[in-house]
């Protein structure tokens, strides 16, 4: 039985290929999205908004990059959990982002334990409530 709606957005198909797998080895449904404009649309169809239990995104994407999906997310989607996974490291840019509500910010390549630990603990805890 699935545990839950994961949504993963990057625009290197390996690595949406290898979160995906992992995600899957622990029964969550996966969705992907090869940059943030995709992941808009996709969050907008079907059941996506209301039944996507975290957002696993990259930054440095085209058309809409991550941090401009980190701000629509918080906008659109505000109880939706947000997890950062970038190639490119940055103190001041991961600070500004958990500043912005993001939950976590890991450095690929991420260690499968580390991924899962991180994704079960937010995904327990569900949702944010938004007043």
């Amino acid at each position: 039985m699935p545990k839950g709606k994961i949504m993963v957005v990057d625009d290197e198909e390996d690595v949406r290929e290898t979160l995906r797998l992992q995600l899957e080895s622990e029964n969550y449904n996966v969705i992907e999205a090869g940059d943030g404009e995709e992941a808009i649309k996709l969050l907008r169809s079907e059941d996506n908004l209301t039944n996507c239990g975290l957002i696993l995104c990259d930054i440095r994407m085209p058309k809409v990059n991550g941090i401009e999906y980190v701000d629509y997310l918080k906008q659109q989607a505000p109880g939706i959990p947000v997890v950062v996974i970038t190639g490119y490291p940055d103190t001041d840019l991961a600070v500004g982002l958990m500043n912005k509500g993001v939950k976590d910010y890991l450095v690929k390549p991420v260690e499968s334990e580390k991924l899962l630990k991180i994704v079960n603990k937010l995904v327990a805890e569900g949702r944010d409530t938004v007043f």
